[in-house]
């Protein structure tokens, strides 16, 4: 196993979202509870469905083997798929933020 193909670029991308928020956006958004409280929502949905989708009993979702770290965690659920969903979610609630700052900031100069 390499984990070059997915979770090299899983690894990447919460780095990357997290360099963007930390070195451009500074949103501030780490430190609010209301985001942790999101993450939690999400991954409270997103265990028993990509539990389901991905259980080694029965997959309906097939990963080659080679391509992750191997390390699964509930359920059967490739840890690379909690990384992707985090920068995924946290990306979105970025850009949401920054418009709303945008937004904001329009206001305040009116």
């Amino acid at each position: 196993m390499t984990g070059l193909g997915y979770t090299l670029p899983a690894v990447l991308a919460v780095i990357a979202v997290c360099a963007w928020e930390f070195g451009v956006l500074r949103t501030g958004l780490f430190r609010r509870a209301s985001y942790w409280v999101s993450m939690v929502i999400v991954f409270a949905f997103m265990i028993p469905v990509d539990g389901w989708l991905t259980k080694l009993s029965a997959p309906v979702v097939i990963y080659d083997e080679t391509h992750t770290s191997g390390v699964r965690f509930p359920f059967d659920i490739p840890v690379e798929d909690f990384l992707f969903g985090f920068a995924l979610v946290t990306a979105v609630l970025l850009l949401w933020e920054r418009q709303r700052l945008r937004g904001v900031k329009t206001e305040d100069a009116a």
